[in-house]
């Protein structure tokens, strides 16, 4: 039986909610700076867990706290800069089109719905579908490569045109090759934690849209917060998201990124604001399904849990879920209130100085992540980024630099 949560300690309840506001405050951090992720900080602080003051569970209270609240921040980069956190890569495009279009409040608040509402889905489901995948995982895992590939299939067959399935197949075929050449590359960088994919999603869906914003006129004045969507709609493309986020926490090898790949082919005809309600409900869903895959799997799924395996963070679920529902409370507060000041502050910037700055930060990440080889990789992506406006396709088929290694 797993231990309750140290209500009855003052002290030990205090110090709880310290860590998870500590938690909190990196996984803000990680989520607006542009090619940070929570976990970076959640395997730095497994790497240092032996010299924090305080049993190990509040160490990893802080680091599921920064991988939530990283959930629901991480859109705010993806609508003021257009670099999208790699779970948010499938809604790059749609969702930055509704900064254009001056909806980028609305698009603020239908991401923090879409998270918000994932969690509450979530925690009830995740006890039956994760007897329900104890049993159906075994059977699923031969046909996980068809699975994959029939992801693939569908994001070029749902494009609108021919011309668009043409630059949909080319992306995806080249994306793929990026992938297979890059993800088992060995790669160091100046980092303890080297991570290939910060320069490969910073180059396909960051630099394009960065290079193309430097003779734009910036994020244009944003019109109201209201919510268009019908509330209905909302909550069934955030169940939609809910679910697909369970393929994360069950079944290894898919990312989030590729659970909103997958998402995104479900509801290609409903617009981009089904596209930001939905992978931010896959997005912040992952969390709390691979909470209890961890539990009751042994196997961590993210980054965060493999970190919280690491560092030996006893599983004490009452109090990590504590953590994750606070964690989403404070996510959903910030988004919009961050998430305004964040559009109105970038529009007030001068675009070319703007994206410029931008680019040379994503540079640096990319070699303190992956040194060298990192910078070439950044590079490599960033042409390859390009392909689909050239052929007005969704931008969305680049993730074939995960779908496609997988698959084979």
């Amino acid at each position: 039986m797993l231990p309750g949560l140290p209500a009855a300690d003052p002290t030990a309840t205090v110090a709880l909610l310290a860590a998870v506001g500590a938690g909190v405050g990196l996984g803000t951090l990680s989520g607006l700076v542009p090619g940070l992720h929570a976990n970076t900080f959640a395997l730095l602080l497994a790497a240092a867990a032996s010299s924090l003051p305080g049993p190990r569970l509040y160490v990893g209270v802080a680091m599921l706290s920064a991988g939530v609240t990283h959930t629901f921040l991480d859109v705010i980069p993806a609508l003021a800069l257009g670099v999208p956190d790699p779970a948010m890569a499938a809604s790059a495009l749609p969702s930055h089109q509704l900064v254009i279009e001056g909806r980028g409040r609305e698009a603020l608040r239908l991401s923090a719905l879409g998270s918000g509402l994932a969690v509450v889905f979530a925690v009830p489901l995740a006890v039956p579908l994760t007897l329900l995948m104890e049993r159906a995982y075994p059977l699923l895992r031969p046909w996980l490569s068809v699975l994959l590939a029939g992801v693939a299939a569908l994001l070029v067959v749902t494009e609108r045109g021919r011309r668009q399935q043409v630059g949909a197949a080319c992306s995806l075929a080249a994306s793929g090759l990026l992938g297979i050449g890059l993800l088992d590359a060995p790669v160091t960088g100046a980092l303890p934690v080297s991570d290939v994919l910060v320069p490969l999603f910073s180059g396909l869906f960051g630099a394009p849209v960065l290079l193309a914003a430097i003779e734009g006129e910036g994020v244009p004045p944003q019109a109201d917060a209201t919510v268009t969507t019908p509330r209905r709609t909302v909550g069934v493309l955030a169940g939609v998201g809910t679910l697909c986020g369970g393929a994360v926490g069950y079944i290894p090898g898919v990312s989030s990124a590729i659970a909103a790949t997958l998402a995104l082919g479900l509801v290609a005809e409903r617009g981009p604001r089904a596209f930001i309600v939905t992978t931010s409900g896959v997005n912040t869903a992952t969390a709390v399904f691979a909470l209890f895959a961890l539990i009751s799997l042994g196997t961590p799924r993210t980054g965060v849990l493999v970190a919280l395996d690491k560092a030996e963070v006893p599983l004490v679920l009452p109090a990590l879920l504590a953590a994750v529902a606070i964690a989403a409370v404070a996510g959903a507060i910030l988004v919009p209130t961050l998430g305004d000041r964040y559009l109105r502050t970038v529009g007030q910037l001068n675009p070319t100085r703007l994206s410029l700055s931008v680019i040379s930060v994503l540079v640096c990440l990319s070699a303190l992540f992956a040194g060298f080889v990192g910078i070439g990789a950044f590079g490599a992506a960033t042409l390859v980024g390009h392909l689909p406006p050239r052929f007005g396709s969704r931008r969305a088929t680049l993730m074939g630099v995960l779908l496609v290694p997988l698959a084979l």
